[in-house]
């Protein structure tokens, strides 16, 4: 009697670059399945390096995106109770046509650093309480996916600060609450919390709960608590320099 081998099942196709940006947008736990299985940093890192950096220079380049970063350094130095002197600003204005490069080198060492924290944190954290032995790999890989939720910002973002002509994020809690006094500290926190940050919490803790096979719930109020913390401190450290 001849032996055959068993058909063969053919494993889920892996996901493109491309693939996997749509994937974290619409359907971010199939995709965290497939990052898991084969989990890739590289290409997803300089994807987001390279469209936040561009979108960056782009908006800071023009004559809007410079006023807009010169009127946010004024407003805050005003905030602190120093101001600017005409001789700062007018080294500011020289120093204008180079934000944009400046915030680009700044987005990748934001992205590229608080990435690695993150997995860090994650890495010591999580692999102890959840009793679950993920690779530093994997980790950063949903970590590194996850930012693809914040490229949200180079498309919706700085397209609106452009036409609002403003730094102050258009995205914010604060947005939603007009009759709050500005100087409170109720309006500085509303305005730390920014609704794509939440996103992209929520959207990185589908992925650890993929990852850790757990639920998304209880690992989502942990991330959300956490970044509310965040934002309060935040808020209290600007409404004490405001006050001081």
């Amino acid at each position: 009697m001849i032996e055959t081998a068993p058909p063969l099942t053919p494993s889920a196709p892996r996901k493109g670059l491309l693939g996997r940006v749509v994937g974290i947008w619409l359907a971010p736990r199939a995709t965290y399945a497939d990052i898991v299985e084969r989990p890739r940093v590289l290409g997803a890192l300089l994807l987001s390096v390279c469209v936040l950096s561009a979108a960056s220079v782009l908006f800071l380049n023009t004559e809007v995106g410079r006023q807009a970063t010169l009127d946010q350094v004024t407003q805050q130095s005003e905030v602190r109770g120093q101001g600017l002197t005409d001789a700062q600003y007018q080294q500011l204005q020289r120093f204008a046509p180079y934000f944009g490069y400046f915030f680009a080198a700044a987005q990748v060492i934001a992205v590229v650093v608080g990435s690695l924290i993150v997995t860090l944190l994650a890495l010591a954290v999580f692999n102890v309480f959840l009793e679950h032995n993920a690779s530093f790999k994997q980790i950063f890989a949903v970590v590194v996916h996850s930012g693809f939720v914040l490229m949200v910002a180079a498309f919706l973002v700085f397209p609106l600060d452009y036409v609002r002509e403003s730094l102050t994020s258009p995205t914010t809690l604060a947005v939603f609450l007009p009759f709050l006094e500005e100087d409170s500290f109720l309006a500085r926190f509303f305005g730390s919390v920014d609704l794509i940050y939440l996103w992209w919490v929520v959207n990185l803790a589908i992925g650890f709960g993929v990852l850790y096979k757990r639920r998304t719930g209880p690992i989502a109020i942990v991330l959300i608590s956490i970044y509310v913390m965040i934002a309060l401190v935040i808020a209290g450290i600007r409404y004490a320099l405001a006050g001081a």
